[in-house]
């Protein structure tokens, strides 16, 4: 990370905060309207164990399905942002919309929303203020904040059912705001912002005035090594690239306790930081085979990590800064939502015939000598379908084509003709 990178986000960060109260540049962001009466339940870890186990699976499914979709470039993603979003949809699907995609996701059919809060509950004890952190020296407390925003076009009635669903399992507010007004936009960007301690200035879907439900999810992470790499060691180093060539890049290098096991193909390290999080490196044996790996290799390194054993071990690892930005719909329809997706699913219990209009994710991550810090948010984009409708064809008539002028009762070609060079 370049020197001074770290001070200027978390600057930018504490502006960011400040502007949630504020309103000096653009609309400030509203007050959270929690549903009347209904307050956050506290769902113990292991209450209901084969739910949360289903849910762990399922962020494994999405995160094999999001790096899947570009298995040639770098990338970072969060299964866990992704995750929270969906978890919150779905409280609003209903009939068949809601079978899909507990089969297609793999969530459980039971207690899934009370598993989900037990699970984020217990990241709680690592929440803190994204806007508090040096990125430059990471806290030797991991410090990880969660936060949703459920942005609603006020005047559009929205399920009440559904919103006290996310107050009671997700402590999830509803922020009131007017989509048409283009000023909406900054208050979205600049909820995204506060919350990733400005490393992501912008919600990552294009803003559409036609949106009636906007659900973001966000994640950031900072956590300093437990035993850090050797700074005075860092030095240039060869990185073997997928084709085979090799660059100069920056390489750091450190010994220290770490959990390691083989699998049938692989070896993999799990690093740890100060507290309650490691990293977990996987090393293909054939150099030649991607590192790209389906739902089931990412489940079968999980249980083969289980069972990994302390050693101390030499390591030697790129420093790296990289950022990622994607639509989620294709990852999603590969995995098979074809009705959640559509134009007409079930979301009724959240608002009367709307549809999923756009689905998003950016992260970013930066790996160094100290320690790592990363921020991701996934938003989820909702209108009416009386709302004009994306286009499900597009068809480009920019090379040669047949052209006719038909009468509709008789079907006779009063002109018939082609354009093969319209100038």
């Amino acid at each position: 990370m370049a020197a001074g990178k770290g001070q200027h986000r978390q600057a930018l960060a504490a502006g960011t905060a400040a502007a949630l109260l504020i309103s000096g540049c653009g609309a400030a962001v509203p007050e959270p309207r929690v549903a009347e009466g209904v307050e956050r339940v506290a769902v113990a870890l292991e209450t209901f164990p084969d739910a949360e186990d289903a849910l762990v699976q399922a962020s494994f499914r999405l995160g094999a399905a999001m790096t899947a979709e570009n298995p040639d470039g770098n990338q970072v993603t969060s299964p866990l942002s992704a995750l929270y979003a969906l978890a919150m949809l779905r409280a609003g699907a209903g009939t068949t919309t809601a079978a899909e995609m507990d089969g297609v996701l793999g969530l459980p059919l039971q207690h899934r929303d009370e598993a989900m809060n037990a699970l984020l509950a217990e990241m709680q004890e690592y929440d803190g203020d994204p806007g508090s952190v040096d990125e430059d020296e990471p806290p030797a407390e991991p410090l990880l904040h969660l936060a949703n925003g459920v942005f609603v076009n006020d005047g559009t009635p929205t399920g009440e059912a559904f919103l006290a669903t996310l107050a009671r399992q997700y402590g999830a507010g509803v922020y009131p705001v007017d989509f048409p007004n283009p000023d909406t936009e900054g208050i979205l960007d600049r909820w995204t912002s506060a919350n990733t301690g400005a490393r992501i200035e912008k919600a990552p879907l294009e803003y559409d005035p036609d949106t009636t439900l906007s659900l973001l999810s966000t994640v950031y992470f900072a956590a300093a090594w437990a035993s850090p790499f050797d700074a005075e060691g860092t030095a240039p180093g060869s990185f073997t690239l997928p084709g085979g060539s090799q660059e100069q890049v920056e390489l750091i290098y450190g010994a220290m306790p770490v959990r390691y096991a083989r699998g049938g193909d692989w070896q993999g390290v799990d690093i740890p930081y100060g507290e309650g999080f490691s990293m977990r490196l996987v090393l293909a044996d054939d150099p030649a085979v991607s590192p790209v790996r389906s739902e089931e290799e990412l489940l079968e390194v999980r249980d083969g990590m289980a069972s990994a054993e302390d050693i101390r071990a030499g390591l030697v690892l790129p420093k790296w800064d990289h950022d990622h930005t994607q639509d989620l719909l294709g990852a999603l329809e590969a995995l098979g939502l074809e009705e959640t997706l559509g134009l007409t699913p079930d979301f009724d219990a959240i608002q009367k015939d709307i549809f999923v209009s756009g689905a998003a994710q950016s992260a970013n991550i930066t790996v160094a000598e100290k320690g790592t810090v990363a921020a991701a948010v996934t938003q989820l984009n909702l209108m009416e379908t009386s709302a004009p409708m994306p286009p499900e064809l597009t068809l480009e008539f920019t090379r040669p084509f047949l052209y006719q002028i038909i009468h509709d009762d008789t079907g006779l070609p009063v002109f018939l003709g082609t354009v093969l060079d319209p100038r």
